[in-house]
């Protein structure tokens, strides 16, 4: 499928972290029907390490992203961007902030999100989601999937989940195997046992992961959803 004249070019507002900003561009290439260079869509993508930490900024711990943020999106715009992509979970939070300092549409990975889980999943009862605990406090999946029950990590998994994250041998540093999978898949298995028939990988980090083949139930990535949405977006006639 050959690039046409009227495939918009997409921003990726990066940085949150690194490795995921990475992975998330990757889908988007991999997603993408393609034979030559030439097919691909135009994606430009600030990778802007100095946004910071979302999660300290809802608690009060640490500075908002968003002035940050904005930089960066009025980078993307002046680079020619005509649409956005955020592939941070816990920056939707700030959403609304983002999309009213420009008119270039911004996706939004939550609610693009559940409106594939309810179109995938139609008859599904309970949904596990693991998230950073500003995500899960701030409640975003809460508010964007009706009648579906979310099943959240009690507070000492919540822990687990944020050491796997954040944590001296978590994924932002850079490790995807040992006690950082090993405990994602722990409280993964709690949430099955408690009724989850699907689970949420609500942080972007947690997709780096690769675990589908150890879990019994399938996993939802929103970086993935975002991915096949750009691609619709982008080459859209409107």
């Amino acid at each position: 499928m050959t690039a046409k004249a009227s495939d918009k070019t997409v921003g990726i507002l990066g940085g949150m972290g690194s490795e995921s900003t990475a992975y998330f561009f990757l889908k988007v290439i991999k997603s993408t029907p393609a034979r030559t260079d030439q097919d691909h869509l135009r994606i430009i993508v600030d990778n802007n390490s100095n946004i910071p930490d979302r999660t300290q900024a809802i608690f009060g711990m640490g500075e908002s992203p968003v002035a940050e943020a904005q930089k960066t999106i009025h980078i993307l715009e002046n680079a020619g961007a005509e649409l956005i992509a955020i592939p941070c979970n816990t920056m939707h939070y700030f959403y609304s902030e983002l999309q009213n300092s420009t008119k270039i549409p911004i996706l939004n990975m939550i609610s693009e999100t559940a409106s594939h889980i309810s179109n995938t999943f139609p008859d599904i009862k309970k949904i596990g989601l693991l998230a950073t605990t500003g995500t899960l406090e701030t409640r975003l999946y809460h508010k964007a999937i009706n009648d579906i029950e979310i099943l959240i990590p009690d507070d000492d998994l919540q822990k687990k989940v944020m050491n796997s994250i954040y944590g001296e041998q978590g994924i932002k540093a850079g490790y995807t195997f040992g006690s950082s999978r090993n405990e994602i898949l722990e409280v993964i298995n709690v949430l099955i046992d408690q009724g989850a028939e699907a689970v949420i990988l609500g942080c972007s980090e947690l997709s780096l992961l690769s675990i589908e083949e150890e879990v019994s139930v399938p996993l939802i990535h929103p970086s993935q959803v975002l991915a096949d949405v750009v691609i619709k977006t982008a080459r859209s006639d409107t």
